[in-house]
């Protein structure tokens, strides 16, 4: 039970931390790069790929599939955006909600956590449900 409840803090300081830029683009890989450019500006575009790499990978993976590093101790699994029958079934709008409220508040997973931050910063949500999309391209 200990254990659980470590990994449960653990999860939520990883998962519910701001993104955070290094200087270093070449340190880790970038999450897909929408195939057409950001309709909503370069530093836009770079936060969104900053949160997906520093926040959202931890469980869904840097490709997408749910199978990152945190993702082996959760249940249910973290969502797999490669999936072409998933992307067919959800609005962008239900994704965005998703990403600012929660999994919780969607009828979703509590292990989601929100990002009620970037309720201020609408471009860069946009850009991350790009990014979400493209995994299933």
């Amino acid at each position: 039970m200990r254990k659980v409840l470590l990994l449960v803090v653990v999860l939520a300081a990883a998962c519910g931390k701001k993104a955070e830029t290094t200087g270093d683009p070449g340190s880790a890989a970038e999450p897909a790069a929408p195939s057409t450019p950001g309709p909503h500006g370069a530093a836009a575009v770079r936060a969104a790929n900053d949160m997906f790499k520093t926040v959202c990978a931890a469980c869904h993976g840097e490709n997408g599939k749910g199978d990152g590093p945190a993702s082996s101790t959760l249940n249910p699994k973290p969502r797999n955006y490669t999936d072409k029958a998933w992307q067919a079934s959800v609005t962008d709008e239900q994704i965005t909600q998703t990403i600012l409220m929660g999994g919780a508040a969607v009828g979703k997973s509590p292990a989601m956590p929100a990002q009620p931050q970037l309720k201020e910063q609408p471009d860069v949500v946009k850009n991350m449900v790009m990014i979400i999309r493209e995994f299933g391209k």
